[in-house]
């Protein structure tokens, strides 16, 4: 299985450096990413998370919240969603056999759109409360608007499930080999999730999606996080306890498992790099060598 990584569309919150911790000042926006993978199987091809999508390019106000707009403004560029990139790797959108999702906030589902015959794989209890619509900020951040695909949607419970590293009720998914896997990890959203991928190399790769949001928040011993970051996951969060255990738990995870797990998030653009070699703000295909799409 070969893995990509792309930044399907950044956001740029407004902070700059009390966000991020690399802007220069606090009048400038930060820059964050959002870190979602394609996965190259035998069966097609799989994405964790979407990213903003084409029709959020194209009608952001109709499809975003207008809260959301103005506190992280995206960087809406075409050619960063994950239906582009997909492209401009050789691939079609309707090789995009599944998405796995690690949550339905508005800046990881809004390309589920762009690739409608994909089944779409989350936790039961993410879906359940995305469609509750609670509260004022669940109408924020969940938008009906980027949902077309509900028809593909398929859910698992966390009442049973296999054991991963220590982690409980971990689902192998329908149709996907058992090298993809769902995580719990509530707490920022009530059925968050992460995704473990195993590559070629037999190492593991979980992405936690928002579990945390600065690479700082991994030291074991002082962990760290910029105010802005701190703040904004408070704001989101809907059970403190736990998303605060699931922290600590991939801290010791790192910590015990470092030589056969991999663990990234969903927006911090230190981890993006590290992992890319690149800078996060170019679609995939620019950083590969010249006629490797047409050659794959």
């Amino acid at each position: 299985m070969r893995i990509h990584h792309l930044n399907c569309i950044s956001t740029c919150p407004a902070g700059g450096h009390l966000m991020d911790g690399r802007t220069p000042g606090v009048l400038t926006r930060g820059q964050l990413c959002c870190h979602c993978l394609l996965l190259e199987t035998d069966d097609g091809l799989v994405l964790v998370d979407t990213g903003l999508g084409l029709r959020d390019v194209a009608s952001p106000r109709t499809r975003l919240s207008a809260f959301f707009l103005a506190l992280v403004k995206p960087d809406l560029r075409e050619e960063m969603t994950a239906a582009r990139q997909i492209e401009q790797l050789g691939y079609r959108r309707s090789d995009v056999r599944h998405i796995v999702m690690t949550h339905l906030d508005f800046d990881h589902a809004g390309g589920l759109d762009d690739f409608p015959d994909a089944s779409v794989h989350m936790l039961a209890v993410e879906r359940d409360y995305a469609v509750m619509q609670k509260t004022w900020m669940d109408r924020q951040r969940f938008r009906p608007q980027q949902w077309g695909t509900r028809p593909q949607w398929r859910v698992y419970g966390t009442e049973r499930g296999e054991r991963w590293f220590g982690f409980d009720a971990v689902s192998s998914l329908a149709g996907l080999p058992p090298d993809v896997l769902l995580v719990p990890l509530p707490g920022h959203t009530h059925g968050h999730a992460g995704v473990a991928v195993r590559g070629p190399d037999g190492r593991w790769l979980l992405q936690a999606g928002d579990a945390y949001f600065h690479y700082r928040e991994m030291d074991l011993e002082r962990p760290w996080c910029t105010p802005g970051l701190r703040l904004y996951q408070t704001m989101l969060e809907k059970d403190r306890k736990a998303r605060l255990a699931n922290q600590q738990r991939l801290r010791e995870l790192r910590r015990d498992h470092g030589h056969e797990v991999t663990i990234c998030c969903g927006h911090d653009p230190v981890e993006f790099e590290l992992l890319t070699g690149h800078a996060m703000n170019a679609p995939v295909a620019a950083h590969l060598p010249r006629g490797w799409a047409a050659a794959h």
